[in-house]
């Protein structure tokens, strides 16, 4: 599944818990459609002690989040935008903003 979202591209939450939110995609799952965005979808979770060094608690981890939930920050635009592929020369394929329809590095 092709989701047009790569590693270290800033989005936008759009809906959900978390809607308005912005980070940095940490982690994509490309076969569930899903992302990890940093600071997006946090929960605490419960961990048991491993080791004398590794002492247990409660810890708070961020949880992958739907990929049709987020879109790509436009740093034009500055807000979360729809995109389109287009054929750029010898750069190949570039993901373009459709609304100011500048390339998004």
């Amino acid at each position: 599944m092709a989701l047009g979202i790569k590693k270290g591209d800033k989005v936008q939450v759009v809906s959900g818990k978390d809607k308005g939110k912005s980070g940095k995609v940490v982690k994509v799952l490309s076969s569930k459609g899903r992302v990890v965005v940093e600071g997006v979808n946090i929960v605490k979770k419960h961990f048991r002690r491993r080791s004398e060094s590794e002492p247990g608690g409660i810890k708070d981890i961020p949880l992958s989040i739907h990929v049709s939930n987020v879109a790509l920050v436009c740093l034009g635009c500055g807000k979360g935008v729809k995109t389109s592929v287009q054929l750029m020369g010898k750069k190949g394929k570039v993901r373009v903003c459709k609304r100011c329809k500048q390339p998004i590095q």
